[in-house]
């Protein structure tokens, strides 16, 4: 059941029965294609897309329709769009990116059902935060539903917050009849639950209520939530699978290397005190929420919005979000001074 990233060192991953090739550094890579996309901007847009790295900006994210600074693919001409959605592309994995244009598509079954100007796939904003070129820099690629925020430093890449929802969770008319785009974060999380017996049920239902979205929001900094659910060792063999299972669809979003190293923390941190909780209604089609907590990262999901048809999802670290964990090694290993003016 679990999935295994193989062979990263020389960029081919398995992942699940997908094999495909992984660029052997997506921090270079992210690097070139920023470049390549701000070169291809005008100065009127390049100016709209560049922000200070330590600008508070950076932590100003958000996942509902709403006004946004930076560039929208909305603004650009064929070439422009091209050169951000090859940006895109390096900034997730095959699978992540997959996700997201299906989510940004989504939009427009949205327009079509309300015919609101706000429900657009056009509106996803780019932001570059310092200089691409630069041993420290960031960016993100934000819109209804989907929101990525990635730091680099030093060679290494930090990709949370990072957010995924959908609406509608399933299409239930006309040609895209059936889509469901987190379906397997949906169905995984479920099976584990029904597989669970009266004792480990009963760790891990905190509520007959779903909460009406994730408990985190957006917030731009978050600490664990209460230390609630049944426990990793708590598990049998194979529901243990099941849960790093679901850990492991949510990791799949981000290049292999960055996805490992984000699973070797988890597990360096240790496994046995993560923790698997739900809330609502167990039956498909009813309002239901979930969380996976351990003690550097979270995993939330929740489905009651339009019926119990409109997904939220996030992964948040606690000490890694924006880079946070990253930016902190490097400032205690190197000593910064002010610039002296000439």
């Amino acid at each position: 059941m679990a999935r295994t990233i193989l062979n990263i060192a020389c960029g081919v991953v398995l992942l699940g029965t997908l094999a495909y090739t992984q660029p052997a550094n997506p921090a270079d890579e992210m690097g070139a294609a920023a470049i390549k996309f701000l070169d291809s901007l005008n100065d009127e847009q390049e100016q709209a897309a560049r922000f200070a790295f330590d600008s508070d900006d950076r932590f100003d994210w958000h996942f509902i329709p709403r006004e946004r600074k930076g560039v929208p693919l909305k603004a650009m001409t064929s070439a422009q769009r091209s050169a951000a959605l090859d940006l895109v592309r390096v900034g997730l994995s095959e699978t992540g990116f997959t996700k997201a244009e299906a989510i940004r598509q989504l939009e427009q079954i949205l327009f079509e059902l309300e015919g609101r100007d706000i429900r657009d796939p056009d509106l996803y904003f780019f932001m570059i935060f310092g200089d691409p070129s630069g041993n420290t820099w960031g960016w993100r690629y934000e819109g209804h539903h989907l929101s990525h925020s990635w730091t680099i430093v030093n060679g290494e890449v930090a990709a949370t917050p990072q957010f995924f929802g959908t609406n509608p969770a399933e299409v239930r008319e006309g040609p895209k009849r059936g889509q469901r785009v987190l379906g397997t974060e949906e169905d995984e999380a479920r099976a584990l639950l029904t597989s669970l017996n009266t004792q480990q049920r009963s760790a891990a239902m905190l509520s007959d209520e779903a909460p009406r979205d994730i408990l985190t929001s957006a917030e731009r900094e978050v600490a664990m939530l209460d230390d609630l659910g049944v426990a990793y060792a708590d598990l049998d063999g194979r529901q243990q699978e099941a849960l790093w299972a679901i850990v492991e669809e949510y990791a799949s979003a981000q290049p292999a290397s960055v996805a490992e190293a984000r699973l070797a923390e988890v597990r360096a941190a240790g496994l046995d005190t993560i923790k698997f909780g739900w809330m609502g209604s167990p039956n498909r089609g009813e309002a239901h929420y979930y969380r996976i907590q351990g003690s550097n990262f979270l995993i939330e999901y929740d489905n009651t919005q339009g019926n119990a048809n409109h997904v939220h999802s996030v992964w948040r670290d606690f000490r890694g979000d924006f880079g946070r964990d990253l930016l902190a090694e490097h400032y205690e290993a190197f000593t910064h001074q002010p610039l002296l003016a000439n």
